[in-house]
């Protein structure tokens, strides 16, 4: 019978990283884990971006949002506008444009990870592409391939979304997800969470608190300890 599990757990991680068949992979694993960053900004990753002094990785966060503006005066709406807040005029059809959000953040980092991947440089597995020395040098689709082949190398069962109970297989995220809840259950008071929330890049301090509300069990504890005095 193969038990179903919210999240990854720490001697999930450490199969998952035994898993893998060559250094670069390992390393990915790692830092998808030891810092909880996106896939994305995993990808990204320059040796420029690593102080080794300090002890740091700095992380670059670029995100595409689609906007709505009135095609009179430019004047940005909201999906529910039916007249332009600047102008006045009806919105028959509002433009759609692109616009990009570039954000840093500077992470502290473990210092096994950093001497691993000093390691790595010094062998010579980063990657130049258009003048830049990457860490990886892989794809997206690539970073996906290897984190599902290692979690099949490794046994590990799927997760489950603990609100739609959906399964879902092993993924980057997955690792992030697994650093955040390991961080709940460490400190989950509020000063916790706001680091957690800084630390993972979170806009929004409700994206990090569902974190708590997967990694403890005090609902469940708390729903027990009504029944422990003899009532029944």
């Amino acid at each position: 019978m193969v038990i179903l599990k919210t999240y990854l757990e720490l001697e999930e991680v450490r199969l998952l990283e035994e898993a893998a068949t060559c250094f670069r992979d390992w390393l990915l694993i790692r830092i998808l884990w030891r810092s909880g960053c996106r896939v994305s900004e995993a990808l990204a990753l320059r040796v420029e971006d690593i102080d080794f002094m300090r002890g740091t990785v700095t992380i670059e966060h670029l995100k595409s949002r689609i906007e709505l503006a009135c095609p009179q005066c430019r004047a940005r709406l909201g999906r529910s506008h039916a007249f332009c807040p600047g102008c006045g005029s009806k919105v028959e059809k509002a433009s759609v444009g692109e616009r990009e959000h570039r954000r840093m953040r500077t992470l502290p980092l473990d210092k096994d990870t950093l001497g691993m991947l000093q390691d790595y440089i010094r062998r010579g597995g980063t990657v130049s592409h258009e003048g830049k020395d990457l860490i990886f040098g892989i794809n997206r689709h690539r970073a996906w391939q290897v984190v599902k082949d290692c979690a099949e190398r490794a046994r590990l069962p799927p997760l489950v979304n603990p609100e739609t109970g959906r399964k879902r297989g092993i993924s980057p995220h997955r690792l992030r997800d697994a650093f955040a809840v390991h961080a709940v259950k460490l400190n989950d008071s509020g000063d916790g969470l706001r680091l957690l929330q800084e630390h993972l890049g979170h806009m929004s301090f409700n994206t990090t608190a569902r974190y708590r509300k997967v990694g403890g069990a005090e609902h469940h504890d708390w729903y027990q300890k009504l029944w422990e005095e003899g009532i029944h």
